[in-house]
């Protein structure tokens, strides 16, 4: 089973994650989330949770105010799809404790960490949460170690760069100059 693409959109249509397993132009991507995202936000809370778009499968799921969209070859298992989703929101929910968007907004690293572990290429690469979230947690270590080897210690660098309007990246940059 390959996913194509997975993304979460919000009900106001706002993306708010995307992972593209495929390759494609970017003006492609761009119109296939728009034209996904306009029939995912269209459908009713009864309707099914599948359609086929072009010449894939569309498996989404709601949690709250964000619709986790999939897109899968028309071959595919649909239910293994929805049990990705729900594994990829279980491992959200344990690591941010009851993950909202906001959380996936101002910590998307860590989302796009945490599908990274679980989804290589398209496949399921890990399903355990415990050794998801144990790689999580050694690569904060991580982190911690090499902020206070560069003399950080253990400054909110997230927040303090938020309220720059920097990435941390560009927050550490601006001092290493």
């Amino acid at each position: 089973m390959t996913i194509k693409y997975l993304f979460l959109v919000s009900k106001q249509a706002k993306i708010r994650l995307v992972k593209w397993y495929t390759t494609l132009s970017h003006k492609e991507k761009a119109q296939t989330m728009k034209e996904v995202s306009q029939l995912v936000l269209s459908r009713k809370p009864k309707q099914c949770n599948f359609i086929e778009h072009r010449d894939t499968k569309v498996v989404y799921r709601k949690y709250a105010s964000l619709y986790f969209v999939a897109g899968i070859g028309l071959d595919d298992n649909e239910l293994l799809t929805l049990e990705i989703i729900h594994r990829y929101v279980e491992v959200l929910d344990r690591f941010f404790g009851n993950v909202c968007e906001l959380d996936l907004i101002f910590q998307f690293q860590k989302a796009y960490f945490i599908l990274d572990e679980m989804i290589m290429a398209g496949e399921l690469q890990e399903s355990s949460k415990k050794i998801v979230l144990r790689a999580i947690a050694q690569q904060d270590e991580t982190e911690a170690v090499e902020n206070s080897e560069r003399g950080w210690g253990n400054v909110n660098l997230e927040g303090v760069a938020r309220t720059a309007m920097l990435t941390v990246q560009e927050f550490k940059q601006s001092f290493t100059r």
